[in-house]
């Protein structure tokens, strides 16, 4: 088989700096402080399919320099480059070229790091040709779409499933979000088109699904909220995650929360939309700091989309025992094969994770929810 590999080399990078995404920011998270993040988790999945052995089954066909060959070379795999030239920095065009000059030579399976932004460009390119599949290696900062892998690891398992030909097909929902609007605070999303892919279930995520505007979610949202809140210890700090059921916790305690960010809850006040660093300078003793989160509908994601200023290093500092999961129970249900998931691009951080912990799903309720 001939495997095409693109990856967008910017994906994710405004993340952890708090932009919500790249698109559009890419020079203001340089100067915040950003770094590469594609790079690293495409090493990852190649050095997988090493170890896996799949890589004696396939041509990888792939792209000069940052957009590929680069990762493929520290992976040690030998690849077929693309006659394409690329920039210093890359753009969508690069990705829509590199595309279409791998569906017009045949290949049968595109794989691509990056987020959302991505999945759209490669759609805008091929999206008519549907003899060519697409699956994604997660490396963006939401990555709303259905087509992505859990990591960077699970992707691997997914392109084996599919050399081997034990992988059934589907089409993906493409997830179309406005990150000017995101960065507004504003949550705009909508259903951009599909992308048809590799199927192997409790390897991919899922798209995200929103949470109903019911009058009893409303309710279990608030009852979660009086129950955090009265356990609240007096002097401690405690990490806002992003969503409407931990919006509700901020919203009983007085302050105003930005539903799409991380805040911070200090001293009877609230500091809006922080990013990773200033977790780091703002929290003084993490031995009295907590994280306040909430799963993604439907996908689980505990950690790695669409907050990633909470970071591997926040996370180590508070320690597991310190995590607040809150959910109601119709968020709960609706997440698929009942497992809470993190990829939050620190294997040692994940393995921390992992287990079981307590989710709060209603006043003075909670489930054991394992977490992979």
């Amino acid at each position: 088989m001939r495997i095409g590999f693109i990856v967008n080399p910017i994906a994710g990078m405004g993340g952890r700096v708090g932009l919500k995404g790249t698109d559009g920011v890419y020079f203001e998270a340089v100067r915040l402080g950003a770094r590469p993040v594609s790079p690293k988790r495409a090493v990852e999945f190649l050095r997988k399919l090493r170890e896996f052995g799949v890589d004696e089954k396939i041509r990888i066909v792939t792209c000069p320099g940052v957009m590929g060959a680069e990762e493929a070379e520290r992976a040690g795999l030998d690849v077929e480059v693309l006659p394409m030239e690329i920039g210093d920095v890359t753009t969508a065009e690069d990705t829509k070229r590199a595309a279409r000059m791998m569906a017009d030579m045949g290949v049968d399976l595109i794989v691509f790091v990056g987020g959302d932004g991505t999945a759209r460009d490669i759609m805008d390119a091929i999206g008519d040709r549907k003899d060519v599949l697409v699956f994604g290696v997660p490396s963006g900062v939401k990555m709303y779409s259905g087509i992505f892998a859990v990591n960077p690891s699970a992707a691997a398992e997914v392109l084996c499933e599919f050399v081997a030909g034990r992988a059934k097909t589907m089409d993906f929902e493409i997830m179309d979000i406005d990150e000017e609007e995101v960065r507004r605070d504003r949550f705009s999303i909508s259903l951009y088109g599909y992308l048809r892919g590799p199927f192997v279930p409790l390897l991919l995520q899922g798209r995200k699904q929103a949470s109903p505007t019911t009058e009893d979610e409303r309710e279990n949202q608030e009852a979660l909220a009086r129950y955090v809140v009265e356990r609240m210890v007096k002097g401690d700090v405690y990490i806002l995650g992003p969503g409407t059921t931990v919006k509700a916790v901020a919203d009983l305690l007085g302050v105003e929360k930005t539903l799409l960010g991380v805040d911070i809850y200090k001293n009877g006040r609230v500091i809006r939309d922080v990013n990773e660093q200033k977790i780091l300078s703002e929290v003084e003793d993490f031995n009295h700091a907590w994280i306040i989160v909430s799963p993604i509908g439907h996908q689980g994601m505990l950690f790695g989309r669409g907050n990633q200023q909470i970071s591997p290093e926040v996370i180590r500092r508070v320690g597991k025992e310190k995590i607040i999961v809150i959910a109601t129970k119709w968020k709960l249900q609706g997440i698929s094969d009942g497992c809470l998931k993190v990829d939050t691009g620190d294997p040692e951080v994940d393995e921390l994770l992992r287990g079981y912990i307590k989710v709060y799903t209603d006043y003075g309720e909670w489930r054991m929810m394992p977490v992979r």
